[in-house]
């Protein structure tokens, strides 16, 4: 057998352990927000440490964890050197989007049927942490290294923007990396994607009783003139291409909205929160400062009325560094022989907190087990599946892959 045979032959023979791996993490709620995720980190460690894989906690100060708008996060780090040459990082994240609703199965069962397993998170992201653990102690077991190193890192930030995930770790120099893989979500390697800027638009008039509304000013209906200019714009956005492959136009979309007293009541302030989504092409400071115009264009039109606009997320996009390319020729020569197609690599709509290495110079790519599409998943969505062999082969791959990045 070849080393690439004996990597998936170890991984097939270990496969059922794997699984009930990913079934623990799935058990064990990570909802951001509010974003307690101390405990999962805490179980995360008690499992690795149980494949005798050395764990590093790295707890961030409650202030910067509060700030960030969570509760508790504490980081992991696993390193495995074999020797002199280039250190490879995995990364995945933990922290998930609430179940919401219209679920069959149980959000935290890790319950399988019909050869997938259902649960939040169990496709994006904590399959990954189940494909990049299993996929070192496959390497170690069968290839044994004698260069270069691994490191596995866990954050749980992602859904607020990693700044107290990769971005406080990078910082504080726990790693540096020369290369690394980010959780995936689909059969393509991911080289490129898109912006986030998030806004939070307070808009102002004055209470009153709804029997003399005269007497007050609708806030409500402010904000509807302003969603309405906002949705116009979004509709323009259509206009506008970007020459990525996987990337198609801006858009932006409202999330949230809140506000009023009661029913009888005039609203007197009104709150909603916005999602733009920036092609790479873009720059982030003229998109934002054209949203505070068309908002403060509309507002201004309301007699009475005012608005307070606070950013509340800045993620920029993720541009493809040269370097990246070994990663890209690995994981695509792998994925076709195992998977049996041509594994493309594409930007996506999605944004990551890849973008924080590569803004440190570090080339990355998205790349872990997952579907075709992130539709197929439901991610984010009620009754979130990943199919079994979906993670066996992308498990095979990123184990593949080490070898060849590490020889």
């Amino acid at each position: 057998m070849t080393d690439y045979e004996s990597l998936d032959a170890w991984i097939d023979a270990h496969f059922d352990e794997q699984v009930k791996f990913l079934q623990e993490l799935i058990r064990v709620p990570t909802d951001t927000p509010p974003g307690n995720n101390a405990p999962h980190a805490e179980r995360t460690a008690e499992l690795l440490q149980a494949f005798g894989l050395d764990v590093e906690k790295h707890p961030v100060p409650d202030a910067l964890v509060r700030a960030a708008g969570l509760e508790s996060i504490t980081n992991l780090v696993v390193r495995r050197p074999y020797g002199p040459g280039k250190t490879i990082l995995l990364n995945a994240h933990g922290d998930v989007v609430p179940p919401g609703e219209g679920w069959t199965k149980n959000p935290y069962g890790g319950e399988i049927e019909n050869g997938q397993i259902y649960g939040r998170a169990s496709a994006v992201s904590k399959s990954d942490f189940s494909s990049y653990t299993f996929a070192v102690r496959a390497l170690e077991a069968v290839v044994k290294p004698t260069t270069g190193s691994v490191e596995l890192l866990f954050t749980y930030d992602e859904e607020f923007g990693g700044e107290v995930g990769p971005a406080w770790l990078l910082k504080n120099k726990i790693i540096h990396p020369d290369l690394m893989i980010a959780a995936g979500f689909s059969y393509q390697v991911i080289t490129a994607h898109n912006g986030c800027l998030q806004m939070e638009v307070t808009v102002h008039g004055q209470m009153a009783h709804a029997a003399i509304p005269e007497s007050g000013v609708d806030a409500l209906q402010a904000a509807v003139h302003i969603l309405n200019a906002l949705y116009a714009q979004n509709t323009r956005y259509k206009q506008v291409s970007s020459k990525v492959e996987g990337i198609t136009h801006p858009y932006l979309n409202v999330g949230l909205i809140e506000g009023g007293t009661n029913t009888n009541v005039v609203p007197g302030r009104v709150t909603f929160k916005l999602d733009r989504r920036m092609i790479p092409e873009e720059n982030p400071a003229q998109v934002e400062a054209a949203l505070r115009q068309i908002i403060g264009d509309e507002a201004a039109r309301q007699p009475g009325i005012t608005v307070d606009v606070k950013r509340i997320l800045l993620a920029n996009s993720m541009q493809p560094l040269p370097g990246n390319q070994p990663l890209v020729e690995a994981i695509q020569k792998h994925g076709q022989e195992v998977f049996g197609e041509a594994i493309p690599a594409l930007g996506t709509p999605l944004y990551t907190d890849v973008r924080l290495f590569c803004e440190a110079g570090i080339p990355g790519v998205i790349y872990g087990a997952g579907p075709h599409t992130v539709l197929e998943s439901h991610a984010k969505r009620a009754d979130e599946r990943l199919d079994l062999e979906d993670l066996r082969r992308a498990t095979q791959v990123i184990a593949r892959t080490l070898k060849d990045l590490l020889s």
